[in-house]
C-alpha cells in the first residue's frame, strides 16, 4: 500500500507540474521595445491601489539566461533586471485617477 502511495503521488506531481507548466508564457523581449517593470520592493505601509507596474522602460539589451538591460527613457539611466519582472507595455497614457474625499461631522 505505501509503495502504491507513493507512486501515486508522484504522478499526481507530475499532472501538476504540466498543467502549471502549461499555463506559462514565453516572453521574449527585443532592443527599443518598451516594457513595464514590476516593483517588488517591500514597504511598511503601501499604497492599496498604488500601481506595482512601473512607467515604460526601453530595452537596451538582451543577455542569455533571461537578463535584460533597460533603460529609463527621462534620466538615461540604465540598469539589469531579471526578464521575468518585465511585460510587454501595449502603449498609451498610463492613467492616475486620485480620488479626494472630504469628511465632515
Amino acid at each position: 500500500m505505501r509503495l502504491n502511495a507513493y507512486q501515486s503521488s508522484r504522478l499526481h506531481k507530475e499532472r501538476v507540474k504540466a498543467y502549471h507548466d502549461k499555463k506559462l508564457l514565453k516572453m521574449s523581449f527585443q532592443p527599443r521595445q518598451l516594457v513595464l517593470l514590476f516593483n517588488s520592493r517591500l514597504r511598511l505601509f503601501p499604497g492599496k491601489l498604488k500601481s506595482k507596474w512601473s512607467a515604460p522602460f526601453v530595452v537596451k539589451q538582451v543577455k542569455p539566461y533571461g537578463a535584460v538591460e533597460i533603460e529609463d527613457a527621462k534620466t538615461q539611466r540604465s540598469w539589469m533586471v531579471n526578464g521575468q519582472r518585465l511585460k510587454h507595455y501595449k502603449g498609451g497614457e498610463i492613467e492616475r485617477l486620485i480620488t479626494v474625499m472630504t469628511l465632515s461631522y
